[in-house]
């Protein structure tokens, strides 16, 4: 069986594909005026690398994607115009929200306009309360005065989100049947999102209205191409879905790509003996981080461009501080690194493109911190002289030496990537020096060493083929299915029994979805949790489900915020099912201890490289050729075809049996 996995970035696709011999990857750039023709166009180089010819159809393989798609709908305000019908009373509910503000201190500050305006906000009279008592029943003549309201409106796709529909979903149903005449797409909340909260259930089945249609056109185009194929996307949660669930729950799939970076370093760390790690994926766009103790984390807290969405996702801290981010002059004349980003188009200066200002891969590239001849594997040729040019230009405009800007360049990046891991660390009560960074990413093996010793840690792990470890994860994603059901009970009468029964209707519901799937049922794994809180609290805390609950409660809310509180009540606000179909995984093979000595042909030469202001001879590694146990010391540059990574002086490099590679910092 062939099975591809494929993750479409700021600046590159990047692709991993089993073969008789074991696992190769490719990386193109990414094509970001329709993200499918990266992929299409990639998956048709590696049908012909392998012999299949350049026909992709009907090729038996099975493909697991990564879609930025959502993700950019949502932060381009690009959706597609999204009608609201909610209870009589409460349209405002999705723009009044918590009535919270973003800049605190900023008096000028206007909220921008929602994705859903005013005049596409509708009322229908019906109420459930709280108890799942209808106390005022559907009114279906307005309901069908809504209906020709919205065809009027010129709305392509509808979220329905009616009070505690969670509870009784009939009014949802019976509207979503009235709007079937429009043939427009159509999420009901109860489906989306069945929990309290009536803001953060509207925002997220919004945004999955607004979604919806524009990854359904896009995966159908993709299915379209790779006809006869299986194709899977992967999930915000580190779950990868059927394409026709994504289309139908795209909200889902908001973090896609780093989710899959997530799952991948979680498990390559697994089978090297490190559960503490924190995850550094450096793309050319944006960093994404993560902190793994023994599992991956979730979340349930998320937001996207301002808009809560309450689905479970992976807890990622992501900043703007790509390969490709831009360097420039603030208001005041001092050097600033991004967020701006030049993308995959023009991209950096030395990709030749057209790109004119200077951005991280520029300064990393007039340091030696690059060999050119090497970059993607020699595959794609870079302009020396332009990043030479566009640096002293800048440096120049600033009063620096060229040297000193490209350096501070990559200062200014790490400072804004050491914040965002103390974001998910320090502040969260975690010392990052009790944890090995994990660091992978087209452009994360030039900066971990740097960004481990500003953080004071000791160990940076780095995989192999750490350019595409996101794709990787993709093959590892087991098929994943979240459920939830809001109950609001006191834990002290919430009998065990009644739990079961409850975590019993949600598995049988995860055994017919998975089943849809193609998920057989001895493959399924089910691990319940409870969402609990003290009495009068406004947030809980997810806690694995086990003989004493409670308990369980109180150990991880001293764990998280320093104390417990034995005496207050607790409650049990939401029990949660997550239901896993086991998916074959790669298997990454060992090989036995070669000593510490490189082998021949392993140093490939010298370059001139420039560390903290003084140039060093370095040597020039090609990784491919390292064997397990070897050993070496900075300064060094090890090549490779996915990633550059850079060991400065006084680090040691050793190769583990995986043909990972462990660095040491003094």
């Amino acid at each position: 069986m062939l099975i591809l996995g494929v993750d479409t970035g700021g600046t590159f696709t990047d692709f991993i594909y089993a073969t008789e011999t074991g696992f190769k990857a490719y990386k193109t750039l990414s094509t970001p005026h329709n993200p499918a023709e990266a992929v299409i166009s990639g998956i048709r180089r590696i049908a012909a690398d392998l012999g299949l010819g350049e026909d992709i159809k009907n090729q038996g393989m099975t493909i697991v994607h990564g879609s930025t798609v959502a993700t950019n709908a949502i932060l381009e305000r690009k959706g597609v115009n999204t009608a609201l019908v909610t209870n009589t009373g409460f349209t405002d509910v999705i723009e009044i929200g918590r009535q919270n503000r973003s800049r605190l201190y900023d008096l000028a500050y206007r909220k921008p306009p929602h994705i859903v305006p005013e005049e596409r906000r509708f009322g229908v009279p019906g109420r459930t309360t709280f108890t799942g008592d209808i106390i005022e029943p559907f009114d279906d003549d307005a309901a069908r005065a809504v209906v020709d309201g919205i065809r009027r409106s010129g709305a392509q796709s509808v979220a329905v989100c009616f009070l505690f529909s969670f509870l009784r979903p009939e009014h949802e149903q019976r509207m979503g049947e009235l709007l079937e005449e429009l043939g427009i797409p159509v999420s009901l909340s109860h489906e989306i999102l069945a929990e309290f909260r009536e803001f953060e259930r509207t925002s997220t089945t919004v945004v999955n209205a607004y979604v919806s249609p524009i990854m359904t056109r896009y995966l159908t185009d993709l299915e379209r191409a790779v006809s006869g194929n299986t194709l899977r996307v992967m999930q915000s949660n580190g779950g990868s879905i059927s394409a026709t669930t994504a289309m139908h729950e795209s909200v889902r799939t908001i973090l896609s790509g780093p989710a899959g970076g997530a799952v991948g370093a979680l498990e390559i760390a697994r089978q090297a003996g490190f559960d503490k790690v924190i995850t550094f994926d450096m793309g050319g766009t944006s960093t994404d981080v993560s902190l793994m103790d023994q599992g991956l984390p979730l979340t349930m807290e998320s937001a996207i461009s301002g808009y809560p969405v309450k689905v479970p996702m992976i807890d990622i801290h992501t900043v703007g501080a790509g390969g490709g981010s831009i360097a420039g002059l603030d208001a005041g004349g001092s050097l600033t690194v991004g967020p701006e980003s030049a993308g995959a188009t023009p991209g950096p200066i030395c990709y030749g493109q057209g790109g004119q200002r200077v951005t991280v891969t520029d300064a990393n590239l007039y340091l030696g911190r690059i060999v050119p001849e090497h970059f993607l594997g020699g595959g794609m040729q870079l302009d020396e002289p332009s990043t030479r040019q566009g640096v002293e230009s800048l440096a120049k405009e600033l009063g620096m030496a060229p040297a000193e800007l490209a350096e501070g360049v990559l200062a200014v990046a790490n400072t804004n990537m050491e914040r965002a891991i103390r974001v998910i660390s320090v502040e969260k009560g975690h010392d990052p020096r009790e944890f090995t960074l994990l660091s992978f990413g087209g452009a994360g093996g030039m900066h971990c060493a740097a960004l481990a010793r500003l953080l004071r840690m000791e160990r940076v792990f780095i995989p192999v083929n750490p350019g595409i470890l996101s794709a990787t994860g993709m093959l590892m994603a087991d098929v994943v299915k979240d459920y939830s059901r809001t109950i609001m009970r006191q834990a002290d009468s919430l009998a065990k029994e009644e739990l079961e029964v409850l975590f019993a209707e949600l598995e049988a519901q995860a055994l017919e979805e998975l089943a849809s799937e193609g998920i057989r049922s001895d493959d399924v794994r089910h691990q319940r949790y409870l969402d609990m809180r003290y009495a009068g609290q406004s947030f809980e805390i997810i806690v694995p489900f086990g003989p004493d609950p409670v308990e369980s409660f109180q150990s991880l809310h001293e764990k998280r915020y320093g104390h417990r509180n034995p005496d207050k009540g607790v409650e049990v606000v939401n029990v949660r099912l997550r239901s896993r179909g086991s998916q074959i995984k790669p298997d990454f093979a060992t090989a036995p201890d070669a000593g510490p000595y490189l082998p021949k042909g392993a140093r490939l030469g010298t370059t001139r490289t420039i560390f903290d202001g003084k140039p060093h001879a370095t040597a020039v590694i090609d990784r491919a050729r390292l064997q397990p146990g070897n050993h070496f010391q900075g300064p060094a540059i090890v090549v490779e075809y996915t990633s550059t990574i850079v060991i400065p002086p006084s680090a040691t490099v050793t190769v583990d049996s995986y043909s990972n590679l462990l660095l040491a910092l003094n």
